[in-house]
């Protein structure tokens, strides 16, 4: 009997070893993030700008890409039903992550395949290019989350 809750023990910790190990590379802090939201859903594009701002509150480096539909935030004319419980819309959170110091870009592809310009944008905003996109993607000091 004893043998084979020895076995049954031997198997359990060798399934939460990789586990542990995991859980250990995580523990650092992380300086700088990349949010690339494409989303046209505004509750998934106000949980972006709202995890992107808590992140800045909470020291990191928030680089924010904008591709498709979410570009449209970054327009001067952009207007959205606000979300509870703080009554904003996504674009307005966008604009306070860039007063916290926070980058937003829209995608390369954006404005060629809208009725919009550069003039268009709101100011602080930029367009992202694909090798400097790359490059933070391919960052391994920089987290990537997309929406």
């Amino acid at each position: 009997m004893i043998r084979p809750f020895k076995a049954m023990v031997a198997t359990m910790l060798i399934a939460v070893a990789p586990v542990s190990v995991h859980a250990d590379n995580h523990t650092g802090t992380v300086d700088e993030v990349l949010v690339i939201l494409s989303s046209d859903s505004l509750q998934t594009q106000g949980m972006a700008m709202v995890l992107s701002n808590t992140m800045a509150q909470q020291g990191a480096r928030v680089n924010v890409l904008l591709c498709d539909k979410a570009g449209d935030l970054a327009l001067k004319s952009y207007t959205a039903p606000a979300l509870k419980p703080k009554d904003v819309t996504p674009g307005q959170m966008l604009r306070g992550l860039l007063k916290q110091g926070g980058e937003a870009k829209v995608c390369a592809l954006y404005l060629p395949n809208s009725e919009y310009s550069r003039d268009d944008l709101i100011d602080g905003v930029g367009v992202a290019m694909p090798p400097e996109m790359a490059g933070q993607m391919l960052n391994g000091r920089m987290r990537t989350f997309t929406f």
